[in-house]
């Protein structure tokens, strides 16, 4: 996975786009007009448009495999990992005598919904029938590995992600998802040693942002900057990734006004951007600047069908607090709270809010 494949890791629903490209062609599957509108949909993070097109695509009969694979993925994309689920257990049952690329496909992401879900185990089961049948599938490896973690089991957790950085080749991608899976799991130490093996056996292989990522999360700060600015300035656009790495570099040496003003350079000269606006907001909260803060969050929560709406929602509430408008951030808290009902620490915010 490369950084312009997802912004995120493999967690942000895009990285089932690597898979897309089977959808249409490789797996030498039937398709038609609706689908692959649907798909096309789906890489633009237009998930409404894109399920409105796989359900008339359901109606013209096209390949109700394929349809609700798509299905699935545009519900993934809108974080609903439970119709996710029921979508892609309904492909597979559209699916031949015989798995293909496709069913394993398919499968590998329907286990993706269920971790995202929270049910683990369940993912793990259909991981481990992936595992047995694709002894060397790298990103099966990875994904039962983030599960078994979640279940606390830790040790089987580091076998699979060793396993997979060895299936990998040590991909620095692939390390660095590791090492942030770990450090969720109070176990950065561990995912250190892992970014420091690469940094030491393979420094020839990585290319400058690859090494600015692995010393922002060593907390190198100073190698980080350099590294990142280096690999900006080879650019002739800077893409949103490495703007927003280098932006957190500067954000850690304490040089927050120059990293609010690259987010914001990098707003005026593309596209919106939800995670671009959330960082920006973050940075104007640290500076105090509650205000820049606001319109910073109230701007990526106008994006549509982005996958930061959680975050840029709570923050939002958070800079209406600093501003001193309580009736207004309770309003938006309450909606959160409505949006996000398992967020327990919101709950509380919003206890406090009502009681001021």
């Amino acid at each position: 996975m490369t950084k312009k494949q997802w912004k995120k890791g493999k967690w942000t629903v895009i990285c089932a786009l690597a898979g897309a490209g089977c959808l249409l062609t490789a797996c030498g599957a039937k398709s038609s007009e609706k689908t692959e509108a649907g798909m096309k949909a789906v890489e633009e993070q237009s998930y409404e448009e894109a399920l409105a097109d796989f359900e008339q695509a359901v109606s013209d009969g096209e390949d109700l495999e394929l349809v609700y694979r798509g299905q699935g993925l545009a519900y993934m994309g809108m974080g609903d990992y439970e119709n996710a689920i029921v979508s892609f257990e309904e492909a597979l049952k559209q699916a031949g005598m015989f798995p293909s690329n496709l069913e394993y496909d398919i499968n590998f992401y329907l286990a993706t919904a269920k971790y995202k879900s929270g049910d683990a185990m369940a993912a793990i089961d259909t991981l481990d029938a992936i595992v047995d049948l694709r002894e060397n599938d790298k990103d099966a490896f990875f994904l039962r590995g983030s599960a078994w973690m979640k279940v606390g089991e830790s040790e089987k957790g580091k076998a699979d992600f060793e396993k997979a950085i060895e299936l990998s080749r040590s991909d620095p991608d692939m390390v660095i998802d590791i090492y942030e899976v770990l450090a969720n799991y109070d176990l950065s130490e561990d995912g250190k040693a892992y970014l420091n093996k690469l940094l030491s056996e393979h420094p020839k292989d990585l290319n400058e942002f690859e090494k600015g990522r692995i010393y922002y999360y060593l907390e190198d700060y100073e190698n980080a900057r350099n590294n990142l600015e280096n690999a900006k300035s080879n650019m002739k656009k800077p893409d949103a990734v490495t703007v927003l790495m280098l932006g957190r570099s500067y954000e850690a040496l304490d040089e927050s006004d120059y990293a609010s003003g690259l987010y914001s350079a990098y707003l005026q000269e593309n596209d919106p951007d939800a995670e671009m606006y959330n960082q920006l907001g973050l940075c104007k909260l640290k500076a105090e600047d509650y205000a820049g803060a606001m319109d910073a969050f109230t701007a990526g929560l106008q994006v549509e069908d982005n996958p930061y709406r959680q975050s840029l929602m709570y923050n939002q509430a958070v800079a209406c607090e600093y501003l001193g408008d309580f009736e207004k951030a309770k309003g938006l808290m309450k909606d959160y709270t409505a949006a996000y009902p398992e967020d327990e620490a919101a709950k509380k915010e919003y206890a406090f809010l009502k009681s001021r």
